[in-house]
């Protein structure tokens, strides 16, 4: 067996990386407020109170782009359209997504880590739409065929 960190708060940051199976630096960038909360943090509702600042901060940055995008791409009514349905359909994903990552009804099962690592993975996810929704306001190259909707700066 492995030697563990003796420290609770070593063991704890170990069981969640290998629980949420992202990256921690992945999940909250260096710029995201949950990560300098997180080398502070000396208990898991700590922890868990960080995870929450930084969902709540990529959940705010993608909200922003999206209004952003919605607003370049006012006068295309066809597009806005279907942006909103997808954008729909990218929240119904997300949610499956955490439920077939944590499929137990009884999230207890998964320890008190558990909202620390949902939190975790619900913001990777939204860092990833955000940077998606982004690819509309930074446009496509000229001469880019396959451009679609990403119109040219």
């Amino acid at each position: 067996m492995p030697n563990l960190p003796t420290n609770y708060v070593g063991a704890m940051w170990l069981t969640a990386l290998a629980l949420s199976g992202t990256s921690m630096a992945a999940a909250t960038p260096a710029a995201a407020p949950g990560a300098a909360c997180m080398d502070n943090a000396s208990s898991q509702s700590a922890m868990t109170g960080c995870a929450i600042k930084g969902l709540d901060a990529a959940d705010q940055e993608l909200n922003q782009v999206y209004r952003q995008v919605l607003h370049k791409y006012a006068g295309d009514p066809e597009f806005v359209a279907r942006l909103k349905v997808a954008q729909k359909a990218w929240l119904a994903f997300r949610d499956a997504e955490l439920a077939a990552r944590f499929p137990h009804s009884d999230k207890s099962d998964y320890g008190s880590v558990y909202p620390m690592c949902a939190d975790n993975e619900l913001e990777a996810m939204t860092r990833k739409r955000t940077d998606a929704l982004r690819a509309w306001l930074k446009g496509a190259a000229e001469g880019d065929v396959c451009a679609g909707s990403y119109r040219h700066p």
